[in-house]
């Protein structure tokens, strides 16, 4: 089978021995990776900027500064956006550059979480060491201090609408780097120049373009939709996971994960959920093999209604077909984010290695906006099969084999998990009506200069929305799961790798038939599959 490089960019998400084995990213001499992310973001790996691309951030201002002399360059002696026809005297070109910042930075709603807004900056500083947006390297150097320093930038989720890349986002960004603003440090929002004559950290100068330097270009949306993609891929695992043991609750057939099915189809994602359930499943004692009971049994053979089902409601039989495109999805998702990512997506774009200026539109963020849109449908799928494996579970009418709301208590005066299937069918509804496209929603602004827009980062913020509504569900199923074993006594017979964790899960919501208060045991399970991914070693 060909491997495409997408599906490369994906396999390679979580390399745990590449993880312990570097000390430091060092940006520039190389592409960034998804893991390279992870590694900063979830494991608090330090960055560094290569000497080499330093030299080159030095070169291109350079560069950019003579190149300037004597001619018209827009958002350094022009005005911005639909303003580019007035023309900034000489002695106020700097004073452009700190307007652009001050008046962008007008973000409003709640601010990122700092490692969403730690990615954001991440993804800025590996576009600018591109060296095409002609910043002086002071700006690439304090960004390095800040993302290893934990100080970051206070960003409003609402104000980008993804043509000019992020404006609004970015701004706010950029007031830090002036040493104006708020930043968050130690667990709080304070002055940023307050923590930066802490820190012994000086504020950028305006040299030529930084103002626009700066916020031109997707690193929100894309630094957003990295996170995306890593904790969509973790959620796949985790669903995989579910959907498994839920296949040895029920006993399930074996054919429906196995090589022989699956391969006569030619999705890759297909292919690999099955291998990981098989792999899961490996020593199950659960699990049929239909040879032995439908195949050559005369017994069998004589008998009018089976008893027990031929084939499994989709929700069960069906997953790696479900899940596969859920995982081919995350894999070119993250093949684009590292093409965004490791690109300048700024205007214009400053080449000093062929002596010009380009004009155009690198900052439009469509590519971002539009595999966030399909990240988010295909997450909320997940999301779906969950619920409906959910609901099998707490219907008897459709299991024959477990309580209703798989009760382990006295039915009629204990109601076992009634109360949150409510809450799976409520957020997956949510996530239903979230999965409406933004890349299609353009509205025109900037008094009709940006008349076609992407909404990328809007798309980026919906579908963490959503990915966080789908590790909810998940632990609801989970603690479904957990009980609907323990009701059918069945522990021992699961697969050596469901066993494991079934006993980690256990440790954080016991078995109960009492009612209890569910809230605290779903948070705990939530936060758990969050910070834990399941490690399957099957190849991919």
């Amino acid at each position: 089978m060909q491997v495409h490089s997408w599906l490369q960019c994906g396999k390679a998400l979580f390399s745990r021995k590449q993880i312990k084995e570097e000390v430091m990213i060092t940006i520039g001499n190389r592409k960034l990776t998804v893991g390279d992310f992870f590694k900063v973001l979830f494991e608090g790996e330090k960055v560094d900027i290569d000497i080499e691309s330093r030299q080159k951030v030095a070169e291109d201002f350079e560069f950019l500064k003579e190149f300037a002399k004597g001619k018209v360059i827009y958002g350094i002696n022009t005005g911005l956006g639909p303003m580019a026809q007035f023309k900034i005297n000489n002695n106020q070109e700097l004073e452009l550059q700190y307007n652009l910042i001050r008046s962008h930075a007008a973000g409003c709603g709640p601010p990122l979480p700092d490692i969403y807004a730690k990615a954001t900056m991440l993804a800025r500083v590996n576009t600018l060491v591109q060296a095409k947006s002609g910043i002086h390297p002071e700006v690439v150097e304090l960004l390095k201090e800040l993302i290893n320093r934990d100080i970051n930038p206070y960003i409003p989720e609402h104000g980008g609408v993804g043509a000019s890349g992020d404006l609004v986002q970015l701004a706010h960004l950029a007031l830090n780097l002036i040493g104006e603003g708020e930043v968050s440090y130690k667990g709080s929002f304070r002055p940023t120049a307050e923590v930066f004559q802490e820190e012994g950290l000086t504020p950028i100068r305006m040299h030529i373009r930084e103002g626009l330097g700066l916020i031109n270009g997707t690193s929100a949306m894309t630094g957003i939709g990295m996170i995306n993609a890593i904790h969509a891929r973790n959620l796949l695992d985790w669903s995989t996971l579910a959907s498994s043991m839920i296949t040895e609750v029920v006993e399930s057939y074996d054919d429906h994960f196995s090589d022989g099915l699956n391969r006569a189809k030619s999705h890759h994602g297909q292919r690999q959920v099955a291998r990981t359930m098989k792999y899961i499943l490996k020593d199950s004692q659960l699990i049929r093999r239909r040879a032995d009971h439908l195949y050559y049994n005369d017994k069998t053979m004589e008998v009018e209604v089976f008893k027990h089902k031929v084939q499994e409601y989709y929700s069960l039989r069906c997953v790696p077909q479900i899940l596969g495109p859920v995982l081919d999805t995350i894999y070119y998702t993250i093949h684009v984010l590292m093409n965004e990512v490791n690109s300048t997506s700024d205007n214009p774009i400053i080449d000093g290695e062929h002596n010009n200026v380009y004009h155009g539109g690198n900052f439009h963020g469509d590519y971002v906006a539009l595999e966030m849109d399909k990240l988010k449908i295909a997450i909320t799928k997940l999301s779906m099969l969950a619920e409906r494996q959910l609901n099998y579970l707490m219907n008897p009418k459709l299991n024959e084999k477990l309580p209703p709301f798989v009760n382990l208590g006295k039915l009629g005066l204990n109601l076992g998990m009634q109360g949150v299937q409510f809450t799976a069918v409520s957020t997956v509804a949510e996530n239903q009506t979230l999965s409406f496209p933004m890349y299609i929603h353009s509205i025109t602004n900037n008094n009709d200069n940006q008349d076609i827009v992407s909404m990328g980062t809007n798309a980026a913020l919906i579908t963490k929305k959503i990915i966080d509504n789908s590790y909810q569900v998940l632990a609801i199923e989970m603690i479904s799961i957990l009980q609907a074993i323990d009701y059918l006594e069945i522990k021992n017979r699961l697969s050596s790798y469901s066993l494991s964790k079934y006993s980690d899960l256990r440790q954080i919501v016991p078995k109960f038939t009492e009612d209890t208060i569910k809230y605290k045991d779903i948070q705990n399970i939530e936060q758990y599959i969050m910070e834990n991914k399941p490690q399957f070693s099957v190849e991919e």
